[in-house]
């Protein structure tokens, strides 16, 4: 309220009281209206500062949730003040009473205590200041390194960019992951899922994706959504080691933190990436994980009493992602220019991408990479599963040496998902068909890759060449491992400039090409398959030796050639009237 509409009200009031006392006593007339005419001179000075606050009662309080009754001005979304420095949000409006969200813990508050408007939304800080900081949902530090002096506040909620101040996605994100980089490339300004089963690797395909920024200019974001506070640790330090801590913010809001936090928090960190993106920078930020953002959302629901639908959900828990992801850009320049690339995680069970949350979120964003326990449980690390997963955007994105290399690959590892799958029944194949196998077999052990070791572009177009034209065929699968880091331990200083040349989105000359091929071709040619060499011919004075099993002499190649002559089946005929092994069986290792 104006505060010359406060001092106006206090005026009249004291008015109205000063009357009142002289019809009470009329001997004070001269005292009090002096009086009345000193207190009016001050307020009309406004020495005296007034305001009316909104006061009501809390009715009940529990599990993070309150109901409050006496504030019939609250609206949608306002800020509450609780005693104990305890904060609000109003989520229900009754004609009674109001259902609010505790954005801290409610211990200290009982039925009966005082709740304040404030007239205000959530607000959170945003700047540089919090770059290499761990805060939590309302930006309060959490790392123990002192305050943040933050450059403003913005709210946490906010509306998406409009259509036109979008601009299309032309630039690939490089994660450092081969397999999707090459297969399911991400643009900056994109929306990619990655769906999965618990505990198969998102988080870590995630974290790759921060370190493979380092030496960029693009600002990630992590934010942790009902997390463990040892697994954000486990984060934080592992950003830390590797350099890239200084352009990564850590937004938590874990397991013991209120649903209210839990609610809040990835909102709160796309606000912070807003700023940066509305200043021309470019934003990753990853959601981990949207499936324990609906479950707070849920929670909150039914303890504040709302109507529940499908698996228990509110009837709304589409909007609370879609107007959360549709914050995620490419903005024009004259509306800043800078984008934010959002890769929201989702936990399945027992693969069942059809579940309620899993199809909410793969409906909303452009794409998802869906990661197959299967393949995890096999030792495919990452669990990538090639054919369920898909970008709809990024695939125009891609670096042109990229695209080059990668653009049969993903034809001839999903052919050999499916001929594996067929020849695991005890199929023959033809020796083409066996090539493919082969072949994919070599590229699933390339597209292989260890936690905590993101690879350039120039490194990932140098190894995926070798698969492009076969230089890795003749290499055993076991050596393809090391095979890799040799050739990423030469290829470096050897081509420097031509990887520079790659990273920079430039398209390289045949002779460029021809180059790297050379390079390739000689580290392969130290892991290549020697061939093995002929025994020589034993001496017909030798004695001949014994069979294994049956401990009987082994017939010389004369004696097989005597004894067909003779109409008597030799040894090589009983072989020979075998019928084939089955390629399962021959290949019982793989």
């Amino acid at each position: 309220m104006p505060e010359e509409h406060v001092t106006s009200q206090l005026s009249d009031r004291l008015s109205e009281q000063a009357q009142a006392l002289l019809d009470v006593e009329p001997r004070l007339s001269e005292f009090v209206i002096s009086w009345l005419e000193r207190l009016r001179g001050i307020l009309d000075e406004r020495k005296v500062p007034g305001r009316i606050e909104h006061v009501g009662r809390i009715c009940r309080v529990a599990d993070g949730v309150a109901t409050v009754s006496g504030l019939p001005e609250a609206r949608f979304n306002e800020l509450l003040r609780f005693p104990g420095d305890v904060y609000g949000l109003v989520f229900n409006l009754d004609p009674e009473e109001i259902g609010c969200v505790l954005l801290g813990g409610d211990t200290e508050l009982s039925a009966g205590d005082p709740v304040r408007l404030t007239g205000e939304v959530v607000v959170v800080p945003v700047g540089e200041a919090l770059l290499g900081r761990v805060v939590d949902a309302l930006g309060r530090p959490l790392d123990g390194e002192g305050a943040i002096e933050y450059e403003r506040r913005d709210p946490v909620e906010a509306e998406a960019p409009p259509i036109l101040d979008r601009r299309p996605v032309v630039q690939q994100l490089v994660t450092g992951i081969k397999a999707v980089d090459a297969l399911i490339p991400i643009g900056r300004g994109q929306r990619e899922l990655i769906v999965g089963d618990r505990a198969i690797g998102k988080t870590a395909l995630a974290v790759d994706a921060i370190l493979s920024q380092r030496g960029t200019d693009l600002i990630s974001i992590y934010v942790a959504i009902g997390q463990k506070v040892s697994t954000v640790k486990r984060v934080m330090e592992s950003l830390r080691n590797h350099g890239v801590m200084r352009q990564t913010i850590i937004v938590s809001a874990d397991a013991d933190d209120s649903p209210g936090l839990q609610y809040i928090v990835p909102y709160a960190a796309t606000t912070m990436g807003e700023y940066f993106m509305r200043k021309g920078r470019d934003v990753l930020v990853i959601y981990d994980d949207l499936t324990r953002h609906a479950r707070s959302y849920r929670e909150i629901s039914l303890l504040l009493r709302r109507p529940p639908g499908r698996e228990a959900y509110p009837g709304d828990i589409f909007f609370i992602h879609s107007r959360l992801l549709e914050r995620a850009t490419r903005l024009k320049e004259e509306a800043g220019g800078g984008s934010l690339t959002a890769v929201p995680i989702v936990e399945t069970q027992a693969k069942n991408i059809s579940a309620y949350i899993p199809t909410n979120l793969i409906s909303i964003t452009d794409g998802q990479i869906f990661l197959d326990p299967d393949l995890f449980y096999k030792g495919v690390k990452p669990a990538i599963h090639v054919g369920k997963s898909v970008s709809r955007v990024g695939g125009k994105t891609q670096l042109p040496a990229i695209r080059a290399v990668a653009k049969q690959l993903r034809l001839d590892y999903a052919q050999f998902a499916e001929l594996e799958i067929f020849t695991r029944f005890g199929a023959s194949v033809e020796e083409k068909t066996q090539k493919k196998i082969e072949r994919g077999r070599r590229i699933r052990e390339i597209l292989k890759q260890p936690r905590l070791d993101p690879l350039t572009a120039g490194e990932q177009v140098v190894i995926l060449l070798s698969v492009d034209r076969g230089i890795v065929d003749d290499i055993p699968i076991e050596k393809l491992a090391r095979f890799q880091k040799t050739l990423r331990e030469t290829i470096s200083p050897k081509h420097s400039e031509l990887l520079e040349k790659v990273e920079k989105g430039e398209e390289l000359q045949d002779t460029e090409w021809d180059a790297l091929v050379k390079t390739v071709e000689a580290v392969a040619a130290d892991f290549a398959e020697e061939e093995p060499q002929p025994e020589k011919a034993e001496s017909s004075m030798e004695t001949p030796e014994k069979d294994k099993q049956t401990g009987e002499e082994t017939p010389d190649i004369e004696d097989a050639e005597v004894s067909q002559e003779a109409g008597t089946p030799s040894d090589t005929d009983a072989v020979n009237d075998v019928e084939p092994t089955s390629d399962r069986e021959a290949n019982s290792d793989d």
